[in-house]
């Protein structure tokens, strides 16, 4: 095969393949790292304000001003790193996620709870056998220091 292209094993054919999140990250530009530093700022004086907001502006004394001053820090915040091209590519990877549990083959509440079993069983013959083999070397180095 001379194409770098992935190909399906079955037929040969090239597997189309789409910008992964990875070349989108790849190409970032210098106003992404801006927004970061803004949206690390806001994450920073989200963590701030209950502390120090009251002292500076007097309505913040009240408990619902700070906790509507933290929830709007956190909201500009993520919109900020969502115009980025990483929280793009993040998003992505989400919805590609998402793409994914819908093929995913979920097992029956049958297949659960056996298979439960099986692990508790193997488990508690695991840890028998472990026991055992501690009480035997506990038990040979009695012997040996006396």
């Amino acid at each position: 095969m001379s194409n770098d292209k992935p190909r399906n094993v079955l037929s040969e054919a090239p597997i189309p393949q789409r910008n992964s999140s990875a070349e989108v990250v790849n190409s970032g530009s210098p106003v992404d790292v801006i927004l970061w530093i803004f949206a690390l700022a806001l994450f920073a004086g989200a963590l701030m304000v209950n502390q120090y907001l009251p002292a500076y502006w007097p309505p913040a004394n009240n408990i619902w001003v700070r906790i509507g001053v933290i929830l709007a820090c956190i909201v500009v915040a993520l919109g900020l790193l969502y115009a980025t091209h990483q929280g793009k590519g993040f998003v992505r990877l989400l919805k590609d996620s998402r793409v994914e549990l819908r093929r995913v083959v979920w097992p029956t509440k049958q297949e659960t709870v056996t298979t439960s079993w099986q692990v508790l069983l193997v488990v508690v013959v695991t840890a028998i056998i472990l026991w055992c083999f501690d009480y035997i070397i506990g038990w040979f180095m009695k012997f040996i220091i006396g």
